[in-house]
């Protein structure tokens, strides 16, 4: 019996000094994979991929060059498309065993316009400072570009074989310019990029309040994007005798109009999933209040409670917002033109032209023009029907291995399914059939959001927590 107990113990000791050796060397593998995600971070900021001066070629060429190093065949790092040669897009295949159809990772390389008058640092170096790193692209999305071209070359120097193909797809024109990247390979080359699956690392799953996780979104669909052009036109004439038809005033008068104006709240099946979610986990006052918004019909005061918060009136109504605005041609002349351009994020299953109807009606002004403007600036008088697409399925094979990992680096935090008030690549991926998921496991407190503006940022516990979440979401999503 003694000796029994012995080999018991002694069987314990030696499983327990296994379990703790092979969690030094996770750690010691995460860190390094950190310190190289962080690297390639500090590459992809420091190339400037603005639509204006920028060059995203460069980017993919760089990021090319990293995979090629790392062994990969120069028949799986293809640089391809786009309308100019600074706007080329980069599409990667790690190979699988085939036991099932691929899955896309996708990711845009361009990033809006930055000046550098307008910021505390540099945006296009990256800046380490009170916790954060700092750069244009630094939450939109070059951290999530760094995280998946880490991850893959992290597989490779492992060797491991997925269950399934992954393919890296790093693009151009997301955020403004002629040629949308993934339009452009779902069109052309469809061959690079079928999957039965995508997942669209663009954006932020961990949402927090000072630091503390409250919950993980599941991005399940997202707004419809839409720009309209306000304009208004007539005689001008001389600046010493001004006249009450004055373009600028009659253009001021309208945007006033469209800010006051609220579109109805609308639940759909994803945002009501939501919502009832998110009460278990707020404070009782939330909580009240997102059950009144469930109620048939909804508690009006909740609705106006909750439309404070930008972040949950994101995804409560269509919302259009003033953006850009121009007026006049010279300082001693009475304006001629005035224009202005309103950006729109609108519900799925509105299209965009019931809306240009919308801001003809709230503006009330038949010399106020509205028009659309598409990707590629082109105006015209109507927009298309697009209403966006219908939430995919939460398929088991994305949702059960994310569940698991969630509650391993987040224990307590609930997944919710949740559609996003921005708008991504996943319209032309989803449109292609291929069901397009939102995961990341970059955390940014819902307060704090910068993306698009001045000294964009993420926190660096969360650019390295991410790191090592998608590594390990990535590892379950393909295992054998």
């Amino acid at each position: 019996m003694k000796i029994r107990l012995a080999i018991r113990l002694l069987a314990a000791t030696c499983a327990g000094l296994a379990a703790a050796g092979a969690l030094a060397a996770d750690s010691a593998a995460d860190e390094a994979s950190n310190k190289l995600a962080r690297e390639i971070f500090r590459e992809l900021i420091e190339i400037n991929t603005t639509d204006s001066v920028g060059d995203v070629t460069a980017s993919a060429t760089a990021m090319a060059k990293r995979f090629r190093d790392a062994g990969f065949p120069a028949a799986d790092v293809v640089i391809i498309g786009g309308p100019n040669e600074k706007k080329k897009n980069l599409v990667v295949r790690l190979h699988g065993t085939g036991k099932h159809k691929p899955v896309l990772l996708n990711g845009h390389l361009d990033v809006v316009e930055a000046h550098r008058e307008d910021w505390t640092t540099d945006p296009f170096k990256l800046v380490e400072k009170d916790g954060f790193f700092y750069g244009r692209g630094s939450s939109d999305m070059k951290d999530d570009d760094a995280i998946m071209v880490a991850t893959l070359l992290r597989m490779k120097q492992e060797g491991y074989k997925p269950n399934r193909d992954i393919i890296l797809a790093l693009t151009a024109d997301e955020e403004g310019g002629c040629c949308n990247g993934v339009d452009w390979l779902v069109k052309n080359r469809r061959d690079l990029v079928d999957a039965e699956f995508v997942i669209n690392t663009d954006g932020w799953s961990v949402m927090s309040e000072k630091g503390v996780p409250k919950m993980f979104t599941l991005g399940a669909t997202e707004k419809v994007y839409g720009d309209y052009q306000l304009s208004v036109t007539n005689r001008g004439g001389h600046s010493s005798e001004p006249r009450p038809d004055n373009a600028i005033y009659q253009l001021a008068e309208a945007l006033l109009r469209v800010a006051k104006y609220q579109f109805p709240m609308e639940l759909n099946n994803v945002t009501r999933a939501y919502f009832e979610r998110l009460a278990t986990t707020s404070t009782p006052e939330r909580a009240a209040d997102i059950r009144g918004i469930l109620k048939d019909p909804p508690d009006p005061q909740a609705v106006a409670n909750l439309s404070k918060d930008p972040s949950q009136n994101g995804v409560m109504r269509t919302n259009c917002v003033a953006t850009r605005v121009d007026g006049g041609h010279a300082n001693n002349a009475l304006p001629q033109r005035a224009t202005a351009n309103i950006n729109c994020r609108v519900l799925p299953g509105h299209s965009l032209e019931e809306v240009r109807q919308d801001i003809i009606r709230v503006v009330a002004d038949p010399e106020v023009t509205v028009r659309f403007v598409a990707d590629n600036g082109q105006v015209s008088d109507v927009a298309p029907e697009r209403r966006g697409y219908p939430p995919p399925p939460l398929s088991p094979a994305v949702v059960k291995p994310l569940n698991a990992v969630v509650a391993q680096m987040w224990p307590g935090v609930p997944v919710l399914p949740y559609m996003d008030a921005g708008a991504s690549d996943a319209i032309y991926t989803n449109a292609a059939g291929m069901p397009t998921y939102g995961i990341t496991g970059i955390a940014i407190d819902t307060d704090d959001v910068r993306a698009h503006g001045r000294d964009e940022r993420v926190g660096v516990e969360s650019f390295n927590k991410g790191n090592v979440f998608f590594y390990r979401y990535m590892k379950a999503l393909t295992s054998q």
